[in-house]
């Protein structure tokens, strides 16, 4: 099969697209064949080597955890799924996406939205995970809470600010002039443009406040964060770490963590909201299997509005 594979770490033009072995299932496996992937933040930081302290340094790799495909082999054990399905999911850590096929765990994937293209599926199932768990994990969002997501349009943003909404929160999007009107139009019922205002020297308050670009910190807010509300950010900085940890056990604003855990339950809630029309995509530009490396170049540029989907001919 065709693959994407590194064999070091480094800039996109370690990114090779070559044959490899196609993968074998073991019994609680699905063999999926890709027909689309999508750029995460998190799969050019694996490439460059900013995680190798988790990866390792046994090559060749195969990265990109989003998919969306069909079931062409099932396991002896796999239950929920049978040939033919049509699928969206995450690949095991530290990915797999980036090919024709992929061997991944039934508890990775759900049955694709029937409203979606390939394309469009694979761009939802880490950032949309990543935005559920951050706001109904981390901030236990409830309806009628006020709710701020800073980088509203970026590939998270752009789910956190749409999941808020269904959630029944009034939700203040942070992003970029040129990026407005797309963020109204995921249902923010304010929007504040980040190269006119700092939110953090706004009168309102929040109940949550979301970073999903890791851009600021708990103390940074503290003063438009609600006595008793949650900062929840996607970056682990030595900042945010000290500060989840000390109000972890302290009365008042607390700092939280999002780490994404891929599972199947929560790829079937959003599809559920995806098919109910509560959800939609966003896609910024799609480039085929074969140009990964200036896929991922864009991605590194910061000026994706949305996601960065990838098409797999096979």
């Amino acid at each position: 099969m065709k693959a994407v594979i590194i064999r070091q770490y480094g800039s996109a033009e370690v990114l090779h697209y070559e044959d490899v072995e196609r993968p074998q299932i073991k019994p609680d496996r699905l063999l999926i064949k890709i027909h689309a992937s999508s750029v995460n933040g998190i799969d050019w930081k694996i490439r460059k080597g900013m995680m190798k302290f988790i990866t390792g340094n046994k090559f060749p790799k195969i990265l990109g955890f989003d998919l969306a495909g069909e079931v062409v082999e099932v396991g002896s054990e796999v239950t929920r799924f049978k040939t033919g399905d049509s699928v969206y999911g995450s690949a095991s850590f530290p990915g797999g996406g980036y090919a024709e096929y992929a061997a991944v765990p039934e508890n990775l994937v759900a049955l694709k939205p029937a409203n979606l293209s390939y394309e469009e599926a694979a761009t939802v199932p880490l950032v949309a995970m990543t935005a559920l768990q951050a706001l109904r994990n981390q901030g236990n969002i409830q309806a009628g809470q006020a709710v701020l997501i800073n980088g509203a349009s970026g590939g998270v943003g752009i789910f956190a600010v749409q999941i808020a909404k269904a959630l029944g929160a009034e939700v203040t999007g942070v992003c970029s002039t040129k990026n407005l009107d797309l963020v109204k139009s995921l249902g923010a019922d304010r929007v504040i443009d980040y190269k006119q205002q700092d939110f953090t020297e706004d009168t309102a308050k929040y109940d949550i406040i979301f970073d999903a670009v890791g851009k600021r910190s708990l103390s940074a807010t503290k003063k438009v964060l609600k006595p008793k509300g949650i900062y929840v950010t996607t970056l682990p900085s030595p900042e945010v770490l000290v500060q989840a940890a000390l109000t972890a056990f302290l009365p008042g604003q607390k700092a939280k963590l999002v780490f994404e855990k891929a599972n199947a339950e929560d790829l079937d809630y959003l599809k559920g909201l995806i098919e109910a029309g509560k959800i939609r995509t966003v896609i910024d530009r799609t480039y085929p299997l074969q140009e990964l490396a200036a896929a991922h170049a864009y991605s590194e540029s910061e000026r994706a509005v949305g996601k960065i989907a990838i098409a797999i001919a096979n």
